[in-house]
């Protein structure tokens, strides 16, 4: 027996209403949109080069990481590519041989890699910062650094 044939759909109001708002941003929204890069880059923020990700699955990670006012992360690194921006606050970032970069909120920085270095919130109040991390599946986002 032969399938019956597909009839014309009718659409009604309701319908071509959402069709239309699914279809994307009108004019007037379009024109509020803005995109604002804050970083972009093949280094860490002391110029050293981002190692390559290597074979195997990509794995993603987004933190947000809130340090109260005078508080300092330990020394640390960081075996995988990461990238962050500070949302509020002020924070400065030192490395174990003493290169420094201070963030106001709204910086972003490539973030380093394999290299010892801790974040200290300036104050007044707490520094918060969105990091987001590029690696592989199950690798460690942050070590202590070796003495």
């Amino acid at each position: 027996m032969p399938l019956p044939r597909p009839r014309p759909r009718r659409w009604g109001a309701p319908a071509l209403v959402a069709l239309a708002l699914a279809a994307g941003p009108q004019p007037a929204v379009a024109q509020a949109i803005q995109v604002e890069q804050l970083v972009k880059g093949t280094r860490s923020w002391d110029g050293s080069p981002l190692p390559p990700l290597g074979p195997g699955q990509p794995e993603v990670t987004v933190l947000r990481i809130t340090l109260p006012a005078g508080a300092s992360l330990p020394l640390h690194v960081h075996p995988v590519i990461n990238a962050g921006v500070l949302l509020e606050g002020r924070m400065r970032v030192s490395t174990a041989t003493g290169e420094t970069i201070t963030l106001e909120a709204g910086d972003g920085l490539i973030e380093l890699v394999n290299t010892p270095h801790q974040g200290t919130s300036l104050g007044p109040g707490p520094a918060r910062i969105l990091v987001v991390y590029v690696g592989l599946e199950g690798q460690a986002l942050s070590l202590p650094a070796r003495p």
